[in-house]
């Protein structure tokens, strides 16, 4: 069977044709199995030399860098928070370390953030003072805008302010059983 050749009626090759590339042939096939020899043994040569080197008390980093070469601190911890998943409980550890600059000296002197549930999304502050903490509520959605614009929209929906902690409880003769104490007036 006669093969036809791709023309148009012209007589001229049509451009709907497809290109044959020549086979390779004598001097390319010799260059083509020459490469892949060359990576064949590069690649027993490269698993021979780990081999031997695990013997050798393990693997060791070279001249040219690797995965094994040591990275700096900062890149080592970045690298970890964003493989864990710990970009928003860094970022509100990093407020709770700017909160003067966050909030101003005047209440930062009064008000401390205490700890931050990620999974709520709240902040909890404590006060020194219960007029401090009302005076804190009253401040609270101001202060979420201003941590959201700072975190990014969403890390923070709401501030539980504290008021500040009763004494010590007591235990002793003159104490009844399940007594709060003067409790009732803190916070």
């Amino acid at each position: 069977m006669s093969e036809i050749p791709p023309h148009g009626p012209s007589g001229k090759p049509s451009e709907n044709a497809p290109k044959k590339t020549p086979e390779p042939s004598g001097v390319d096939l010799a260059r083509v199995a020459l490469r892949a020899a060359k990576e064949q043994a590069r690649a027993r040569g490269d698993a021979a030399q780990q081999k031997k080197q695990a013997r050798r008390g393990g693997l060791r980093s070279g001249a040219r860098a690797d995965g094994r070469d040591p990275m700096a601190l900062g890149s080592a911890i970045n690298r970890l928070i964003t493989e864990r998943g710990w970009e928003t409980p860094a970022a509100v550890g990093g407020v709770m370390g700017r909160w003067p600059q966050i909030v101003g000296e005047d209440v930062a002197n009064h008000c401390v953030p205490e700890k931050y549930d990620e999974d709520e999304r709240i902040l909890v502050v404590r006060c020194d003072s219960t007029a401090w903490a009302t005076n804190l509520r009253l401040l609270a959605p101001t202060l979420v805008a201003r941590l959201n614009e700072d975190l990014g929209h969403g890390a923070v929906r709401q501030i539980r302010v504290q008021g500040p902690g009763g004494p010590a409880r007591r235990y002793g003769p003159l104490r009844a059983p399940g007594s709060t104490g003067p409790g009732d007036t803190y916070g």
